[in-house]
């Protein structure tokens, strides 16, 4: 369903997501193993490396949380961050759309069950005017994980509208994150390693999309069924053991919120 009174993305139009081309440039890993990472709002010791962020300093932080506050829009870029990682922001100005948050994410390997508890929903539009762009994020995999997959959701609960899309270097992809509960698994022995952007919704941002051949039904990664079933019996078994820690402490718990927002 597209957001109602914002300008949106066409080729974002039917599934809410589209993987592109491989991006064919190699990147010296220097660009992304030389940054400045601090840990954030996420599961386990996830870090990232702002490059841009709300007045142009090391911070994670929504741009919403600052004074002036303003949505995830008109990014600052960090100049220590993208003096060591200049492909990176080229990328991320590829297509011309307006940038907001940008950074690199390390991630530490994981089992499935941890995606799966894992799921979030951004919050990229908070404050977003009416008759503006709507932001969506773009994950561009600078690392070789063949055997990692971005597992997006339309209802957290639900496997049968889960997607699962690999992660080989170079990989590419745009999706609307507030529309989809997703997270990555990470199968590997080392960190992975990726370019996350937020980008404002617009012609720029199409016509990108359409040179890069955007498609909207790519391949899901299969999974043995008895796989995602195991996750869901540990999902809600995790969901109830946090419930009854917190109801140990008096605090009801909230419906989820965004993990990494």
């Amino acid at each position: 369903m597209r957001p109602m009174g914002f300008i949106t993305s066409d080729a974002l139009a039917e599934t809410g997501y589209v993987v592109l081309d491989d991006h064919p440039a190699d990147v010296d890993p220097a660009e992304w193993l030389g940054l400045e990472y601090v840990r954030w709002r996420s599961s386990g010791i996830t870090r990232f490396a702002p490059l841009t962020s709300y007045a142009g300093d090391v911070d994670c932080n929504g741009f919403w949380n600052h004074t002036p506050p303003r949505t995830d829009k008109d990014g600052v870029w960090v100049s220590s961050q993208v003096a060591i990682s200049p492909t990176l922001q080229q990328w991320a100005l590829e297509p011309g759309a307006g940038v907001g948050r940008c950074r690199v994410i390390e991630l530490q390997p994981n089992e499935y069950a941890d995606a799966v508890y894992n799921l979030h929903q951004d919050d990229n539009n908070r404050l977003n005017d009416d008759g503006t762009g709507w932001v969506v994020r773009a994950f561009f995999n600078l690392t070789d994980d063949t055997e990692s997959m971005l597992i997006l959701r339309s209802d957290r609960f639900d496997p049968a509208t889960e997607v699962r899309l690999s992660l080989h270097a170079g990989s590419r992809i745009v999706v609307d994150t507030q529309r989809f509960w997703h997270a990555v698994w990470h199968r590997g022995t080392a960190p992975r390693y990726a370019l996350i952007a937020s980008w404002t919704s617009g012609p720029e941002l199409d016509a990108y999309i359409a040179a890069h051949h955007g498609d909207p039904h790519p391949q899901t990664v299969p999974l043995d069924p008895q796989v995602v079933d195991a996750a869901q019996v540990e999902l809600h078994r995790r969901i109830e053991e946090r419930r009854k820690a917190f109801e140990a402490q008096g605090i009801v718990m909230e419906p989820p919120t965004p993990l990494y927002g």
